[in-house]
C-alpha cells in the first residue's frame, strides 16, 4: 500500500476510536447544589415533624446531567452495634463531671481494646462463632462466678472486603444547643455554670467541631456514592439534595458546611423524617449493590417536636425494615447517651461519641467502611443446659432483652483483626450455676444481608477447678472490663440516688461484691441534660483503691499496657 492509503486507514481507526469513547464515557458537571442560607430559611423547605402543619415540598434526590454512558491470621471479625466507644464518659471524669450510668457500656469498652477469641481452626463462613469459659472469683466479695464468651470471628479477609456504593444523608443538629462550647454543658449558662481549664480543641464550640467532623467524614466518600444532607433546629431544612459525588463540587459543598451557625430549638424527629424522605426515590434500587444510611450528628438534648424515644424509635425501626440505617455521633460533654442507648438498638444501628476532631479523623480512617457496613443481622444464641442459666450479657445493646436460655445481638459490624486479635470481637456471658452438669448446648442462628437464615451448634464444657482459671486473654480481658463497667455504674447510680433522693446505702458491698446494676431510670429533666460536680463517697473510694490493686494485677497478667486508661481514671476517682 502507497503512503496515502496507510494515512486514510489510521484517519479511519483514530475517528472510529474517538466515536467509540463518545459512546461510552460518562461525563458529569460537578454541581455546588448546595440550598440552605440561614439568612433566607422562611421561604426554604422545612418540616416542624412528625406530622406538623407545615407544608412541605416533596424531597429531591438529583441526577446529575450524563451523556451515555486461614486460621486467626490478620483480617476481619465482628463487633456488635450499638456504642462504638465511652468518650463521653471518659470525657466528663476529665472535666470534673459526674457522668450518666449511660455514658459508658460493656460494647463501648470493649470496642476500645482488641481481643483474643478462641478461635481454633480456619472459618470458612460468614460468621463462625467461638466459645471459651472462664471460673473467676469476685475482687471483693471472693465468690466464684462463671462466664462464657463468645468470639466473634469471620472467614472475611480485609484484602476481599470492599463495601458496597453508598447512599448517604447526613443529618446535623444546628440548634441553640450547638453554641456552647464543647467542654461545656450548654444548660448549665441557666444557673448551674461550671468553669473549667479550655484547650485548643474543646475550646471550640460543637457546631465548629460538627462541621469539621462532617468535612472529614466527607473524604471517605467514594466517586459513585451518592451524598445529601439536612439541617435541624425546631424543623428541618433541605441543605444539599441527594446527588452523585462524582457530579457534586465536594471542595465548595464543605466550604458552606463550615460555614453553619447554630439558632432555634432542637426537633430531632423533623430532621429525622426530612433525612428518611430523601430515601423516596431510591428503596428501590438494589441493594446489593447500594447501602442506605443516615448519619445523625447531634448532643442528643431534643426540646421540641417529638421528644420521646419511642417516636424516633419508630420512624428508626421502619427505616431499618426498608434498608435504611442510622449511625449516631454524640458531640459534646453533655451529649444525652440515655436517648440514644435507648433508639440504637435497632437492627443496623451504631453510635460514637467525638472527643476531638483529630481522633474521630482517626477513628474514621480505620474504620468508616466498616461502621456503614453490617453483614450479620438478628443474631440468637440459645444455651441449652442443665445447669447453667444467663445471669447477664456484657457487649450487646441488646443484653437487657437476654433470658436464662437466650441472648440477642441485632446487628455485627466487620472490625478490624490483628496478630488473631478482634477489636470488640467478644460478648460476655455471667453465667449462674443451678447444678452440678458442666456441659452446655450451644445453637446459634442468625441473617446474612440478604436474608439468609444460618443455624450453628456447638458443645461447650465447664471445668470443674476449684481455683480461677480463664481459656484464654480475651475472655480474661472481658471479665476484668464488665466487672471495671458494673462498679462504675453502680457508683454513678448511687451518686445521682444521692442527689436526688438523699439515699445512702451503697449498691456494691464487700459482702456482695459488684453485682449487676439495677435498672437506672431517674428524671434529669429528661432530654436536656445538666451536669453534676465529680463526687465520690469515702466507701466507693475505698472500694475504687482495692479495686485498682486487682485491675493492675490483671492487666500485667495480660500484657496490655493500652488499660493503663482505666486504671488513671480510677486513679482519679481515689484522689477526688
Amino acid at each position: 500500500m502507497n503512503r496515502n492509503t496507510w494515512l486514510i486507514i489510521i484517519t479511519l481507526v483514530i475517528t472510529a476510536m474517538a466515536v467509540s469513547c463518545s459512546y461510552t464515557r460518562t461525563t458529569y458537571e460537578k454541581v455546588d447544589d448546595w440550598e440552605y442560607d440561614s439568612e433566607k430559611f422562611e421561604d426554604m423547605d422545612y418540616f416542624n415533624g412528625a406530622g406538623g402543619s407545615t407544608p412541605v415540598q416533596s424531597a429531591r434526590i438529583t441526577n446529575a446531567p450524563m451523556v451515555m454512558e486461614e486460621c486467626c491470621e490478620d483480617g476481619i471479625g465482628f463487633a456488635v452495634g450499638g456504642a462504638m466507644d465511652i468518650n463521653n464518659f471518659r470525657d466528663n471524669i476529665e472535666n470534673d463531671y459526674l457522668p450518666l450510668p449511660t455514658d459508658i457500656t460493656p460494647e463501648g469498652i470493649f470496642y476500645d481494646y482488641f481481643f483474643e477469641t478462641g478461635q481454633t481452626e480456619p472459618c470458612e463462613e460468614l460468621f463462625c462463632p467461638s466459645y471459651s469459659t472462664a471460673i473467676s472469683r469476685d475482687p471483693f466479695s471472693g465468690e466464684k462466678v462463671y462466664y462464657l464468651s463468645v468470639g466473634l470471628n469471620s472467614g472475611l479477609k480485609e484484602s476481599d472486603f470492599s463495601r458496597k456504593k453508598l447512599n448517604l444523608i447526613i443529618v446535623l443538629d444546628i440548634s441553640g444547643s450547638m453554641s456552647s462550647g464543647f467542654n461545656r454543658y450548654y444548660y448549665d449558662q441557666f444557673g448551674n455554670e461550671v468553669e473549667i481549664e479550655a484547650s485548643e480543641d474543646l475550646d471550640k464550640t460543637k457546631m465548629q467541631i460538627a462541621n469539621e467532623a462532617i468535612v472529614d467524614l466527607l473524604d471517605h466518600l467514594d466517586e459513585d456514592d451518592r451524598f445529601g444532607m439536612v439541617l435541624y433546629d425546631d424543623r428541618a431544612y433541605l441543605a444539599k439534595p441527594m446527588r452523585l459525588v462524582k457530579a457534586t463540587d465536594m471542595e465548595s459543598i464543605k466550604q458552606h458546611i463550615l460555614e453553619i451557625t447554630p439558632q432555634g430549638g432542637t426537633n430531632m424527629a423533623a430532621g429525622m423524617e426530612m433525612g428518611t424522605e430523601l430515601y423516596e426515590e431510591l428503596l428501590n434500587v438494589d441493594q446489593s449493590e447500594y447501602e442506605n444510611r443516615i448519619i445523625f450528628l447531634t448532643d442528643a438534648m431534643p426540646n421540641t417536636g417529638e421528644t420521646s424515644e419511642q417516636g424516633l424509635f419508630g420512624m428508626m425501626q421502619n427505616n431499618a425494615d426498608q434498608g435504611i440505617y442510622t449511625t449516631f455521633i454524640g458531640i459534646g460533654l453533655d451529649f444525652n447517651t440515655e436517648l440514644i442507648e435507648a433508639i440504637t438498638k435497632i437492627k443496623g444501628a451504631n453510635y460514637y461519641s467525638v472527643r476531638t476532631p483529630q481522633e474521630f479523623k482517626e477513628r474514621m480512617d480505620e474504620g468508616f467502611d466498616f461502621m456503614v457496613t453490617p453483614l450479620v443481622f438478628n443474631l440468637e444464641l440459645v444455651l441449652q443446659a442443665e445447669g447453667y442459666d444467663i445471669e447477664k450479657v456484657y457487649g450487646s445493646p441488646e443484653a437487657d432483652e437476654a433470658t436464662g436460655e437466650i441472648m440477642s445481638v441485632n446487628t455485627l459490624f466487620p472490625s478490624k483483626r490483628v496478630e488473631g486479635e478482634t477489636r470488640g470481637g467478644l460478648v460476655l456471658l455471667k453465667l449462674t450455676k443451678t447444678s452440678s452438669d458442666g456441659s452446655i448446648e450451644i445453637r446459634v442462628s442468625y441473617e446474612d444481608r440478604e436474608g439468609n437464615v444460618e443455624d450453628v451448634v456447638d458443645e461447650v464444657e465447664f471445668s470443674d477447678a476449684d481455683q480461677d482459671y480463664y481459656d484464654n486473654s480475651g475472655i480474661r480481658k472481658g471479665i476484668l472490663l464488665s466487672r471495671y463497667v458494673d462498679l462504675v455504674k453502680n457508683w454513678l447510680m448511687d451518686e445521682r440516688l444521692k442527689n436526688e433522693y438523699m439515699e445512702d446505702q451503697p449498691l456494691v458491698t464487700r459482702e456482695d461484691g459488684i453485682i449487676v446494676p439495677p435498672p437506672f431510670d431517674i428524671e434529669l429533666g429528661r432530654w436536656e441534660r445538666q451536669s453534676m460536680p465529680l463526687t465520690v463517697s469515702s466507701h466507693y473510694q475505698e472500694l475504687f483503691e482495692d479495686f485498682y490493686d486487682y485491675f493492675q494485677v490483671e492487666m500485667e497478667a495480660l500484657g496490655d499496657t493500652t488499660l493503663q486508661q482505666e486504671l488513671d481514671i480510677l486513679n482519679k476517682l481515689i484522689r477526688l
